[in-house]
């Protein structure tokens, strides 16, 4: 799920050096910590969140297959 995550967010940023994510694996739940430069935030996050919330059913399709549960955090 992290690579998934990592391909869709380094194709829409202009720093893809400064993709940073972690991966905190719970026993049913998988967080994604996505870091990105501060000039790429707005580019990850879209207009009115529609960026974020896409990928973030992406995953949810992604995860729902391995049987899991994933949630995708943008940290600032």
């Amino acid at each position: 799920m992290k690579e998934l995550i990592e391909v869709i967010v380094k194709a829409l940023v202009d720093f893809p050096d400064q993709v940073d994510i972690q991966e905190v694996e719970g026993e049913k739940t998988t967080v994604l910590e996505l870091r990105v430069a501060k000039e790429d935030l707005g580019k990850v996050i879209g207009k009115q969140g529609k960026t974020a919330r896409a990928m973030r059913t992406i995953l949810n399709a992604n995860a729902t297959k391995l049987k899991k549960r994933a949630v995708l955090e943008i940290i600032e």
